[in-house]
């Protein structure tokens, strides 16, 4: 149950009723918004509805508040009170509360997942890396953020498909294959100038190594430079595409398809899309260039789609790629873009729009640059050299659980300082660590309680020992895990987990701390054995959705 949702549609109830009594058409009636109190003394959920109507009903708000509250018939509430200006302030009851443990405790990895009547079909798309050289921390950003919506979107009730789009055509992939061609011919012993423009990084070695290893008698029989480099550019990606799959494999993050820019091309549907638009009178020529109109559609000025040459722009082959996932079906089609694609969204959006696609059901992210910390220094990063840290390094050095924790903790429009010497720490002071613990520490307590004789039974009919402040604040935390899912899937900010994960343990330490669980009272022993049991079920929910394991044992 999404608590929210519920008490939404039961003031909802009560309003309905109000205007019928006063004979007002109930097509007046304001959608209900449902509010977190910034204080506890204002109750667990807060509406304003009560302010909203007073034009339509033509009476204070706090009459109407308290007219409401006459119609509300529901045993979820300890109380509601109508304050000043007129907010209607609710406050659940402990029966309520203890009914969603029973739910935790019986559905267990169920819980927090949600439903939904009419599921969207959802495509993502996330890292979709250049093939040119290994994932760094800014891909692995991405990758960790990406997955978290993903399963948030999938506990949400919606259908998921995960997507990477390998941009494996153009310039850049041609300044691959001389690179990777010339580190070949150096290591049989030419003496041949690097390029300033090529690849730097030392995995272009690795690239060519593993060329000369399994293909130097293919490569033998090809006499035109210009097919060697192809031949070695075709090769470079495949061995890249491999390795990348390889660490976010590590990561825990797999695609279900790996799209590549190349079949646009080959099959026709970029010079496809090109004459749609074209047809559609939303081209114009410049100087020998073909000129998209973006400016009609809310961009800063006109894109060019091919240029001079004849060659088609990224732009024009996004443009078809995402036609291409409109056709698909897809209700939503959501893109996680690095921080220097900023200025790129209005104009892709833009030529959706010129095509007649509900730019609604395009959702665009940014996540924004990592500043890597060691000792206190931020770590220089630069692919081309080769002076980056890459993904993989990131991974060897702290683990995956600490990775993707770090990466998703903050918001991902905003930049992020990411700390190795805290990562490594094995303290409180490390978030992952102090969650993990907090699950561990759980477990330990049932293995105690098997160790003295003691029988788990899921009791909590007795509310005596449910009935104090820190059981209570557990309680509601515990109650409100499905709408924190959903309130992050429906906000596309998965850094909300990981708040709300904190905020858990924090509050089962507090609770831990002045209650003992393990006792000579058997129904305080259950009642708390059932408590903890709800506790640990969240933990490890919340923790696979941010792709962390829950370790039974530190």
């Amino acid at each position: 149950m999404i608590i929210k949702e519920y008490i939404a549609q039961t003031v909802g109830q009560a309003l309905t009723k109000l205007l019928q009594e006063k004979n007002i058409s109930t097509e007046l009636s304001p959608a209900i918004k449902v509010e977190y109190p910034k204080e506890e003394k204002f109750g667990d959920y807060a509406t304003p509805v009560a302010m909203e109507c007073a034009k339509i009903l033509r009476m204070s708000p706090i009459q109407i508040g308290e007219e409401i509250k006459q119609h509300i018939n529901a045993d979820v509430f300890d109380r509601i009170d109508v304050v000043k200006p007129g907010f209607i302030n609710i406050f659940l009851s402990l029966p309520f509360l203890l009914q969603r443990l029973e739910e935790i405790v019986t559905v267990k990895d169920e819980y927090g997942k949600n439903k939904k009547s009419n599921p969207r079909k959802v495509n993502i798309e996330f890292v979709s890396a250049n093939p040119t050289g290994p994932l760094n921390v800014v891909s692995a950003r991405a990758a960790a953020v990406g997955d978290t919506l993903a399963n948030l979107l999938a506990a949400s009730g919606d259908t998921v498909h995960r997507e990477f789009y390998v941009n494996d055509y153009g310039n850049q992939v041609l300044w691959l294959g001389k690179s990777v061609w010339i580190r070949y011919r150096q290591m049989l012993g030419e003496d041949v100038p690097f390029p300033e423009e090529g690849y730097h990084g030392e995995y272009v070695k690795d690239i060519a190594k593993y060329i000369h290893e399994n293909f130097s008698q293919e490569l033998s029989h090809i006499n035109n430079e210009e097919e060697i480099i192809n031949f070695c550019a075709q090769k470079a990606i495949e061995y890249n595409v491999a390795s990348q799959k390889e660490d976010l494999d590590k990561f825990n993050v797999s695609f279900d398809t790996w799209f590549h820019e190349s079949t646009l091309h080959h099959s026709g549907k970029v010079l496809d899309v090109f004459k749609y638009l074209e047809s559609l009178g939303v081209i114009r020529d410049e100087d020998g260039k073909k000129v998209f109109v973006s400016t009609q559609f809310g961009d800063d000025k006109d894109r060019v789609v091919v240029r001079d040459d004849g060659r088609p722009t990224y732009l024009m082959a996004d443009i078809a790629y995402h036609r291409t996932k409109i056709e698909r079906g897809y209700d939503l089609i959501i893109d996680i873009w690095g921080p220097d694609h900023h200025g790129y969204i209005a104009r892709l959006v833009g030529a959706m729009k010129a095509m007649g696609y509900d730019e609604k059901r395009f959702r665009i992210l940014i996540s924004q640059q990592v500043n890597l910390l060691m000792n206190g220094e931020a770590v220089k990063m630069s692919k081309r050299l080769g002076t980056f840290s890459t993904m993989r390094d990131l991974i060897e050095e702290i683990g995956t659980d600490v990775a993707r924790y770090f990466f998703v903790m903050r918001s991902m429009d905003s930049h992020l300082d990411f700390d190795i010497d805290l990562a490594k720490r094995q303290s409180s002071e490390n978030p992952v660590f102090y969650l993990q613990y907090a699950h561990a520490r759980i477990c330990s307590i049932f293995r105690e309680a098997q160790n003295r004789g003691i029988e788990y039974k899921k009791i909590i009919t007795n509310t005596e020992y449910f009935n104090n402040q820190e059981t209570i604040a557990l309680l509601k935390l515990m109650a409100r895990f499905p709408e924190e899912v959903y309130d992050a899937a429906s906000s596309f900010e998965p850094h909300r987990i990981t708040v709300y994960c904190m905020r858990l343990a924090q509050a089962y330490h507090k609770f831990y701390t002045e209650h003992r669980v393990l006792t000579d009272n058997e129904d305080r022993t259950q009642s708390y054995l059932t408590l903890c049991d709800g506790v640990r079920i969240i933990l490890k929910n919340a923790l696979a959705l941010l792709g962390v394991s829950a370790p039974e044992r530190m």
